[in-house]
């Protein structure tokens, strides 16, 4: 059942960008996808605020693992993400759809600060708003900073869009006995220690009840159906 207009938060998966073919950068195709999606569904009312990781670019926790000092190395990866933000943004317009960039890194010539209050005009005036440089903190995921701005523009639901199509009982690769989920407990999530999602932003959601919908963004036309309210994927709830 499809939902009336509402407020949702996508979260992207910075990897599920990547080219194919050499397993990072950015794939224009996968872009242009992607934001024709979102567009579609901006076009039938639906606010949207978009975060971005930048897996595809530059993963800090690996950079960190291999001796990088962990705050520059995910000082490094908040900048990636910027990156994959102006792609978006210039693939989302190309549709004749407005977008903004928030950066929580000041970066004047590229993307406005993020503002609290200019995010929720620019959503009330049916533009998207893609939140670039996660928290602006360090050893802070992307996950985290989608849950936090997801509670901050008054989100209904929290979309996780990757490259699985939501929760299973194990790793699916690993266990040929793994159980699809259609839908999972907060504590049920963090206790199993499923990797699919950072435990930090799922117990943020816990605390403020928002419910997290966990889908593939690899098959077209699910940021449509996920937005639209269809069943999808798993809910953590």
């Amino acid at each position: 059942m499809r939902h009336a207009r509402r407020r949702v938060l996508l979260k992207l998966s910075g990897e599920a960008f990547a080219d194919s073919d050499i397993g990072y950068g950015i794939s224009p195709e996968t872009v242009r996808r992607v934001a024709g999606e979102i567009a579609e569904a901006q076009a039938a009312g639906h606010q949207i605020g978009i975060v971005v990781g930048g897996g595809n670019i530059f993963r800090g926790v690996s950079a960190a693992a291999e001796g990088m000092d962990p705050a520059n190395a995910d000082y490094m990866g908040m900048l990636a993400t910027v990156i994959n933000a102006l792609a978006l943004r210039d693939a989302i317009e190309a549709t004749g759809v407005e977008c903004r960039v928030q950066s929580a890194i000041t970066m004047q010539q590229l993307a406005e600060p993020y503002i609290r209050l200019r995010a929720i005009a620019h959503l009330e005036k049916g533009r998207s708003v893609i939140f670039a440089a996660g928290s602006g903190n360090p050893f802070f995921t992307t996950d985290t900073a989608a849950a936090l701005r997801a509670m901050e523009v008054g989100a209904e639901v929290m979309l996780k869009a990757s490259k699985v199509d939501g929760i299973y009982s194990a790793d699916p690769v690993l266990d040929d006995e793994a159980v699809f989920l259609d839908q999972i407990g907060y504590m049920d999530f963090i206790s199993s220690g499923l990797r699919v999602m950072d435990t930090t932003a799922v117990t943020m959601c816990m605390d403020h009840k928002l419910p997290i919908i966990v889908f593939s963004l690899l098959r077209p036309g699910n940021i449509l159906r996920a937005v639209a309210g269809e069943p999808i994927g798993t809910k953590v709830c």
